[in-house]
Protein backbone atom coordinates (compact mmCIF):
# COMPACT_ATOMS: atom_id res chain seq x y z
CA UNK A 1 0.00 0.00 0.00
CA UNK A 2 2.64 2.26 1.12
CA UNK A 3 4.76 2.18 -2.35
CA UNK A 4 1.36 3.13 -4.22
CA UNK A 5 0.67 6.02 -2.53
CA UNK A 6 4.12 6.64 -3.10
CA UNK A 7 3.58 6.29 -6.53
CA UNK A 8 0.53 8.45 -6.77
CA UNK A 9 2.62 11.45 -4.96
CA UNK A 10 5.26 11.73 -7.72
CA UNK A 11 2.87 11.20 -10.68
CA UNK A 12 0.96 14.10 -8.96
CA UNK A 13 3.90 15.98 -8.84
CA UNK A 14 5.08 15.20 -12.51
CA UNK A 15 2.00 16.49 -13.98
CA UNK A 16 2.48 19.47 -11.78
CA UNK A 17 5.66 20.09 -12.64
CA UNK A 18 4.79 20.03 -16.60
CA UNK A 19 1.53 22.27 -16.17
CA UNK A 20 3.75 24.89 -14.06
CA UNK A 21 6.16 24.56 -16.41
CA UNK A 22 3.84 25.87 -19.42
CA UNK A 23 3.26 29.18 -18.05
CA UNK A 24 7.30 29.62 -16.88
CA UNK A 25 9.03 31.83 -19.63
CA UNK A 26 11.64 32.83 -16.71
CA UNK A 27 15.63 31.89 -17.23
CA UNK A 28 18.23 31.96 -15.05
CA UNK A 29 21.60 33.40 -15.63
CA UNK A 30 24.33 31.65 -14.30
CA UNK A 31 28.10 33.75 -14.62
CA UNK A 32 31.46 32.31 -13.39
CA UNK A 33 33.96 34.16 -15.28
CA UNK A 34 35.22 34.14 -18.07
CA UNK A 35 31.88 32.10 -18.26
CA UNK A 36 28.11 32.51 -18.89
CA UNK A 37 25.06 30.55 -19.13
CA UNK A 38 21.66 31.36 -19.24
CA UNK A 39 19.02 28.65 -18.72
CA UNK A 40 15.53 28.35 -18.11
CA UNK A 41 13.75 28.24 -15.10
CA UNK A 42 12.23 24.83 -16.18
CA UNK A 43 15.53 23.06 -16.97
CA UNK A 44 17.43 23.94 -13.60
CA UNK A 45 14.47 22.21 -12.29
CA UNK A 46 14.99 19.37 -13.97
CA UNK A 47 18.64 19.66 -13.23
CA UNK A 48 18.08 19.88 -9.37
CA UNK A 49 16.13 17.38 -8.61
CA UNK A 50 18.21 14.72 -11.49
CA UNK A 51 21.49 15.72 -8.94
CA UNK A 52 19.23 15.24 -6.09
CA UNK A 53 18.48 11.61 -7.45
CA UNK A 54 21.75 10.85 -8.26
CA UNK A 55 23.27 12.50 -4.76
CA UNK A 56 20.27 10.00 -3.11
CA UNK A 57 21.37 6.55 -5.18
CA UNK A 58 25.12 6.99 -4.77
CA UNK A 59 24.63 7.87 -1.06
CA UNK A 60 22.19 4.55 -0.80
CA UNK A 61 24.73 2.70 -2.73
CA UNK A 62 27.39 3.57 -0.48
CA UNK A 63 25.21 2.56 2.62
CA UNK A 64 24.26 -0.73 1.61
CA UNK A 65 27.99 -1.49 0.66
CA UNK A 66 29.18 -0.19 3.96
CA UNK A 67 27.08 -2.60 5.84
CA UNK A 68 27.20 -5.37 3.65
CA UNK A 69 29.40 -7.09 5.92
CA UNK A 70 27.15 -6.88 8.66
CA UNK A 71 24.36 -7.98 7.00
CA UNK A 72 26.25 -11.03 5.68
CA UNK A 73 27.23 -11.89 9.17
CA UNK A 74 23.63 -11.62 10.63
CA UNK A 75 22.29 -13.32 7.52
CA UNK A 76 25.09 -16.10 8.52
CA UNK A 77 24.21 -15.85 12.46
CA UNK A 78 20.18 -16.07 11.55
CA UNK A 79 20.76 -19.15 9.64
CA UNK A 80 22.54 -20.69 12.22
CA UNK A 81 20.40 -19.98 14.81
CA UNK A 82 17.38 -21.11 12.72
CA UNK A 83 19.70 -24.55 12.68
CA UNK A 84 20.60 -24.68 16.16
CA UNK A 85 16.58 -24.24 17.07
CA UNK A 86 15.52 -27.06 14.33
CA UNK A 87 18.24 -29.44 16.22
CA UNK A 88 16.85 -28.74 19.35
CA UNK A 89 13.49 -29.08 18.26
CA UNK A 90 14.89 -32.29 17.14
CA UNK A 91 16.34 -33.49 20.24
CA UNK A 92 12.90 -33.32 22.09
CA UNK A 93 10.90 -34.67 19.45
CA UNK A 94 13.81 -37.92 19.45
CA UNK A 95 13.83 -37.90 23.19
CA UNK A 96 9.97 -38.15 24.05
CA UNK A 97 9.77 -40.62 21.24
CA UNK A 98 12.41 -42.66 22.81
CA UNK A 99 15.00 -42.45 20.39
CA UNK A 100 17.87 -41.58 22.50
CA UNK A 101 20.72 -41.61 20.34
CA UNK A 102 18.92 -39.66 17.59
CA UNK A 103 17.59 -37.26 20.57
CA UNK A 104 21.90 -36.91 21.49
CA UNK A 105 23.27 -36.28 18.08
CA UNK A 106 20.78 -33.23 17.89
CA UNK A 107 21.07 -31.84 21.16
CA UNK A 108 24.41 -32.19 20.71
CA UNK A 109 24.57 -30.34 17.67
CA UNK A 110 22.47 -27.87 19.21
CA UNK A 111 24.64 -27.68 21.74
CA UNK A 112 27.48 -26.59 19.91
CA UNK A 113 25.63 -23.91 17.92
CA UNK A 114 25.18 -22.20 21.16
CA UNK A 115 21.35 -23.07 20.75
CA UNK A 116 19.64 -22.99 24.30
CA UNK A 117 22.72 -23.99 25.76
CA UNK A 118 21.77 -25.36 29.30
CA UNK A 119 18.75 -26.87 27.94
CA UNK A 120 20.55 -28.34 24.86
CA UNK A 121 23.27 -30.02 27.46
CA UNK A 122 20.47 -31.47 29.86
CA UNK A 123 18.36 -32.97 26.96
CA UNK A 124 21.71 -34.89 25.68
CA UNK A 125 21.98 -35.39 29.55
CA UNK A 126 19.41 -37.07 29.90
CA UNK A 127 19.27 -39.03 26.07
CA UNK A 128 23.29 -40.44 27.43
CA UNK A 129 21.56 -41.41 30.11
CA UNK A 130 19.14 -43.74 28.83
CA UNK A 131 21.70 -45.10 26.46
CA UNK A 132 23.71 -46.10 29.52
CA UNK A 133 26.59 -43.63 28.15
CA UNK A 134 27.28 -42.48 31.73
CA UNK A 135 30.41 -40.31 31.08
CA UNK A 136 29.23 -38.63 28.18
CA UNK A 137 26.56 -37.72 30.76
CA UNK A 138 28.72 -36.21 32.97
CA UNK A 139 30.34 -34.55 30.49
CA UNK A 140 26.91 -32.77 29.65
CA UNK A 141 26.08 -32.24 32.72
CA UNK A 142 29.22 -30.33 33.65
CA UNK A 143 28.70 -28.14 30.51
CA UNK A 144 25.15 -27.40 31.82
CA UNK A 145 25.96 -26.38 35.03
CA UNK A 146 29.07 -24.35 34.07
CA UNK A 147 26.41 -21.83 32.15
CA UNK A 148 25.60 -18.98 34.12
CA UNK A 149 21.90 -18.70 32.38
CA UNK A 150 19.03 -18.26 34.27
CA UNK A 151 18.32 -22.06 33.44
CA UNK A 152 21.41 -23.11 35.36
CA UNK A 153 18.40 -24.95 38.48
CA UNK A 154 17.49 -26.64 35.36
CA UNK A 155 20.47 -28.02 35.00
CA UNK A 156 21.07 -29.19 38.68
CA UNK A 157 17.54 -30.72 38.98
CA UNK A 158 18.57 -32.71 35.82
CA UNK A 159 21.94 -33.78 37.52
CA UNK A 160 19.91 -34.98 41.07
CA UNK A 161 17.06 -36.61 39.11
CA UNK A 162 20.15 -38.79 36.75
CA UNK A 163 22.08 -39.61 39.87
CA UNK A 164 19.18 -40.89 41.93
CA UNK A 165 18.59 -43.18 39.23
CA UNK A 166 21.53 -44.72 39.24
CA UNK A 167 21.38 -44.98 43.20
CA UNK A 168 24.36 -42.29 43.59
CA UNK A 169 21.59 -40.62 46.41
CA UNK A 170 24.20 -38.45 47.98
CA UNK A 171 25.51 -37.18 44.88
CA UNK A 172 22.22 -36.31 43.96
CA UNK A 173 21.54 -34.61 46.77
CA UNK A 174 24.26 -32.65 47.04
CA UNK A 175 23.37 -31.29 43.48
CA UNK A 176 20.06 -30.73 44.39
CA UNK A 177 21.34 -28.07 47.36
CA UNK A 178 22.60 -26.19 44.43
CA UNK A 179 19.19 -25.14 43.31
CA UNK A 180 18.54 -21.88 44.07
CA UNK A 181 14.46 -21.90 43.32
CA UNK A 182 13.15 -24.02 46.13
CA UNK A 183 9.72 -24.81 44.25
CA UNK A 184 7.47 -27.71 45.11
CA UNK A 185 9.09 -30.31 42.50
CA UNK A 186 12.77 -29.98 43.93
CA UNK A 187 10.78 -30.33 47.53
CA UNK A 188 9.08 -33.28 46.43
CA UNK A 189 12.63 -34.46 45.17
CA UNK A 190 14.56 -34.17 48.17
CA UNK A 191 11.76 -36.00 50.06
CA UNK A 192 12.23 -38.92 47.92
CA UNK A 193 16.36 -38.47 48.39
CA UNK A 194 16.16 -38.68 52.39
CA UNK A 195 14.05 -41.55 52.34
CA UNK A 196 16.42 -43.54 50.31
CA UNK A 197 19.09 -42.48 52.46
CA UNK A 198 17.22 -42.97 55.55
CA UNK A 199 17.36 -39.58 57.11
CA UNK A 200 14.23 -39.98 58.95
CA UNK A 201 14.50 -36.71 60.53
CA UNK A 202 14.77 -34.73 57.66
CA UNK A 203 11.69 -36.82 56.19
CA UNK A 204 9.25 -35.96 58.64
CA UNK A 205 10.60 -31.77 58.51
CA UNK A 206 9.96 -32.12 54.44
CA UNK A 207 6.49 -33.83 54.92
CA UNK A 208 5.51 -31.34 57.37
CA UNK A 209 6.74 -28.15 54.88
CA UNK A 210 4.70 -30.16 51.93
CA UNK A 211 1.65 -30.38 53.85
CA UNK A 212 1.78 -26.70 54.54
CA UNK A 213 2.25 -26.10 51.38
CA UNK A 214 -0.43 -27.96 50.11
CA UNK A 215 1.38 -29.79 47.64
CA UNK A 216 0.94 -32.97 49.59
CA UNK A 217 -2.34 -34.12 50.94
CA UNK A 218 -2.98 -34.41 54.51
CA UNK A 219 -3.58 -38.80 54.30
CA UNK A 220 -0.15 -38.71 52.32
CA UNK A 221 1.52 -36.58 54.73
CA UNK A 222 0.07 -38.93 57.16
CA UNK A 223 1.38 -41.76 55.54
CA UNK A 224 5.15 -40.52 54.99
CA UNK A 225 5.39 -39.47 58.49
CA UNK A 226 3.97 -43.22 59.96
CA UNK A 227 6.48 -44.84 57.75
CA UNK A 228 9.55 -42.29 59.09
CA UNK A 229 8.62 -42.49 62.50
CA UNK A 230 8.58 -46.64 62.10
CA UNK A 231 12.06 -46.25 60.85
CA UNK A 232 13.36 -44.17 63.54
CA UNK A 233 12.37 -46.41 66.40
CA UNK A 234 13.53 -49.90 64.18
CA UNK A 235 16.91 -47.86 63.76
CA UNK A 236 17.21 -47.86 67.67
CA UNK A 237 15.83 -51.04 68.17
CA UNK A 238 19.34 -52.11 70.59
CA UNK A 239 19.73 -48.19 71.92
CA UNK A 240 16.96 -48.10 75.00
CA UNK A 241 17.37 -44.43 75.60
CA UNK A 242 17.15 -43.18 71.66
CA UNK A 243 13.85 -45.26 71.42
CA UNK A 244 12.18 -43.97 74.46
CA UNK A 245 13.71 -40.47 73.32
CA UNK A 246 12.17 -41.21 70.02
CA UNK A 247 8.76 -42.70 71.45
CA UNK A 248 8.32 -39.28 73.42
CA UNK A 249 8.77 -37.30 69.96
CA UNK A 250 5.75 -39.12 68.17
CA UNK A 251 3.13 -36.58 68.14
CA UNK A 252 0.20 -38.27 70.68
CA UNK A 253 -2.33 -39.26 68.01
CA UNK A 254 0.29 -41.33 65.95
CA UNK A 255 1.04 -43.30 69.12
CA UNK A 256 -2.34 -45.53 69.03
CA UNK A 257 -1.64 -46.59 65.11
CA UNK A 258 -0.94 -50.31 66.01
CA UNK A 259 1.95 -50.73 63.59
CA UNK A 260 4.21 -47.91 65.49
CA UNK A 261 2.87 -48.87 68.95
CA UNK A 262 3.85 -52.64 67.63
CA UNK A 263 7.57 -51.48 66.48
CA UNK A 264 8.21 -49.70 69.44
CA UNK A 265 6.94 -52.60 71.52
CA UNK A 266 9.00 -55.21 70.33
CA UNK A 267 11.73 -53.33 70.22
CA UNK A 268 11.22 -52.85 73.93
CA UNK A 269 10.75 -56.73 74.38
CA UNK A 270 13.93 -56.60 72.81
CA UNK A 271 15.55 -54.51 75.47
CA UNK A 272 13.60 -56.65 78.22
CA UNK A 273 11.47 -53.38 79.49
CA UNK A 274 8.36 -55.87 78.98
CA UNK A 275 6.22 -53.32 81.36
CA UNK A 276 6.76 -50.48 79.39
CA UNK A 277 5.91 -52.20 76.17
CA UNK A 278 2.89 -53.96 78.13
CA UNK A 279 1.28 -50.23 78.73
CA UNK A 280 1.66 -49.25 75.34
CA UNK A 281 0.47 -51.84 74.12
CA UNK A 282 -2.88 -51.04 76.64
CA UNK A 283 -2.93 -47.96 75.61
CA UNK A 284 -3.10 -48.13 71.93
CA UNK A 285 -6.02 -51.12 72.22
CA UNK A 286 -8.13 -48.62 74.27
CA UNK A 287 -8.10 -46.74 70.98
CA UNK A 288 -8.44 -48.97 68.59
CA UNK A 289 -8.15 -52.68 68.74
CA UNK A 290 -5.81 -54.73 66.63
CA UNK A 291 -5.07 -58.03 66.50
CA UNK A 292 -1.48 -57.56 66.05
CA UNK A 293 -0.61 -55.36 69.64
CA UNK A 294 -3.05 -58.32 71.09
CA UNK A 295 -0.64 -61.12 69.97
CA UNK A 296 2.86 -59.01 71.54
CA UNK A 297 0.75 -58.34 74.60
CA UNK A 298 0.94 -61.97 75.12
CA UNK A 299 5.04 -61.81 74.87
CA UNK A 300 5.57 -59.26 77.47
CA UNK A 301 6.13 -61.03 80.40
CA UNK A 302 4.99 -57.91 82.82
CA UNK A 303 5.71 -58.29 86.93
CA UNK A 304 1.86 -58.86 87.43
CA UNK A 305 0.79 -61.54 84.59
CA UNK A 306 -2.44 -62.16 86.52
CA UNK A 307 -3.61 -58.52 86.07
CA UNK A 308 -2.59 -58.84 82.37
CA UNK A 309 -4.90 -61.90 82.24
CA UNK A 310 -7.70 -60.00 83.89
CA UNK A 311 -7.59 -57.36 81.10
CA UNK A 312 -7.76 -59.69 78.31
CA UNK A 313 -10.24 -61.38 79.68
CA UNK A 314 -12.45 -58.21 80.18
CA UNK A 315 -11.24 -57.88 76.55
CA UNK A 316 -13.00 -61.22 75.38
CA UNK A 317 -17.05 -60.50 75.37
CA UNK A 318 -16.40 -57.84 73.09
CA UNK A 319 -14.36 -59.90 70.49
CA UNK A 320 -15.05 -63.34 71.33
CA UNK A 321 -14.02 -64.69 68.10
CA UNK A 322 -10.25 -63.21 68.03
CA UNK A 323 -8.37 -66.27 67.14
CA UNK A 324 -5.43 -64.28 68.40
CA UNK A 325 -6.80 -63.44 72.13
CA UNK A 326 -7.50 -66.84 73.07
CA UNK A 327 -4.14 -67.52 71.93
CA UNK A 328 -2.27 -64.93 73.92
CA UNK A 329 -4.57 -65.27 76.84
CA UNK A 330 -3.77 -69.16 76.82
CA UNK A 331 -0.14 -68.27 76.77
CA UNK A 332 -0.93 -66.05 79.76
CA UNK A 333 -2.25 -68.92 81.69
CA UNK A 334 0.21 -71.05 80.81
CA UNK A 335 2.52 -68.96 82.85
CA UNK A 336 0.54 -68.96 85.60
CA UNK A 337 0.61 -72.67 85.72
CA UNK A 338 -3.22 -72.07 84.88
CA UNK A 339 -3.45 -75.45 82.82
CA UNK A 340 -7.13 -75.75 82.38
CA UNK A 341 -7.71 -72.68 81.70
CA UNK A 342 -4.83 -72.19 79.23
CA UNK A 343 -5.70 -75.32 77.71
CA UNK A 344 -9.26 -74.55 77.12
CA UNK A 345 -8.23 -70.83 75.42
CA UNK A 346 -5.79 -72.36 72.75
CA UNK A 347 -8.24 -74.97 71.88
CA UNK A 348 -10.72 -72.18 71.35
CA UNK A 349 -8.36 -70.24 69.75
CA UNK A 350 -7.28 -73.58 66.93
CA UNK A 351 -11.17 -74.22 66.80
CA UNK A 352 -11.29 -70.42 65.10
CA UNK A 353 -8.04 -70.34 63.67
CA UNK A 354 -5.76 -72.77 63.46
CA UNK A 355 -2.17 -71.81 63.28
CA UNK A 356 2.09 -72.67 63.57
CA UNK A 357 1.87 -70.56 67.20
CA UNK A 358 -1.49 -72.05 69.17
CA UNK A 359 -0.59 -75.16 68.20
CA UNK A 360 3.00 -75.05 69.60
CA UNK A 361 1.93 -73.75 72.32
CA UNK A 362 -0.56 -76.98 73.24
CA UNK A 363 2.42 -78.81 72.05
CA UNK A 364 4.60 -76.99 75.15
CA UNK A 365 1.63 -77.40 77.31
CA UNK A 366 0.83 -81.09 76.84
CA UNK A 367 4.64 -81.80 77.49
CA UNK A 368 4.36 -80.28 81.20
CA UNK A 369 1.82 -82.50 81.82
CA UNK A 370 3.69 -85.60 80.52
CA UNK A 371 0.93 -86.09 77.91
CA UNK A 372 3.49 -86.84 75.47
CA UNK A 373 1.62 -88.91 72.46
CA UNK A 374 -0.77 -85.31 72.60
CA UNK A 375 2.42 -83.42 72.55
CA UNK A 376 3.60 -84.94 69.39
CA UNK A 377 0.33 -84.67 67.31
CA UNK A 378 0.17 -81.07 68.15
CA UNK A 379 4.22 -80.51 67.09
CA UNK A 380 3.07 -82.07 63.70
CA UNK A 381 -0.25 -80.12 62.95
CA UNK A 382 2.02 -76.97 63.60
CA UNK A 383 4.67 -78.21 61.68
CA UNK A 384 2.41 -78.86 59.03
CA UNK A 385 0.90 -75.47 59.20
CA UNK A 386 4.11 -74.07 58.93
CA UNK A 387 5.16 -75.50 55.80
CA UNK A 388 2.18 -74.63 53.87
CA UNK A 389 2.84 -70.95 54.58
CA UNK A 390 6.39 -71.69 53.85
CA UNK A 391 5.70 -73.23 50.38
CA UNK A 392 2.57 -70.34 49.57
CA UNK A 393 5.04 -67.55 50.35
CA UNK A 394 8.05 -69.22 48.14
CA UNK A 395 5.78 -70.13 45.51
CA UNK A 396 4.52 -66.48 45.11
CA UNK A 397 8.05 -65.00 45.26
CA UNK A 398 8.69 -67.35 42.43
CA UNK A 399 5.83 -66.29 40.73
CA UNK A 400 6.89 -62.42 41.36
CA UNK A 401 10.21 -62.91 39.82
CA UNK A 402 9.27 -64.85 36.65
Amino acid sequence: MKPLLWLLALAALAVGLTMASRYSSGYVLVVLPPYRAELSINLLVLFVIAGYLVFYLVVRFATHAMRMPQQVREFQQKRRRDRGRRALNEAMEAFFAGRFARAETSAAEALEIGESPTLSAVVAARAAHELKAYDKRDQYLARATQETSPEIDLAHVAQAELLADEQRFDDALVALQKVQHRHAAVIRLELKLHQRLGNWDRVLQIASTLGRRGVLDALRVNQISRSAHIENLRRCTLDASGLRQIWEQIPGEMRSDSKITSVAAQALIVLGSHDEARTIIEESLKTAWASELVALYGECLGTDVRRQIELAEGWLPEHPDDAVLLLTLGKLCARQALWGKAESYLEASLSLAPSYSAHLALAQLKERRNLHEAAAEHYRLGLEIALTHLKANTGGRRQAVV
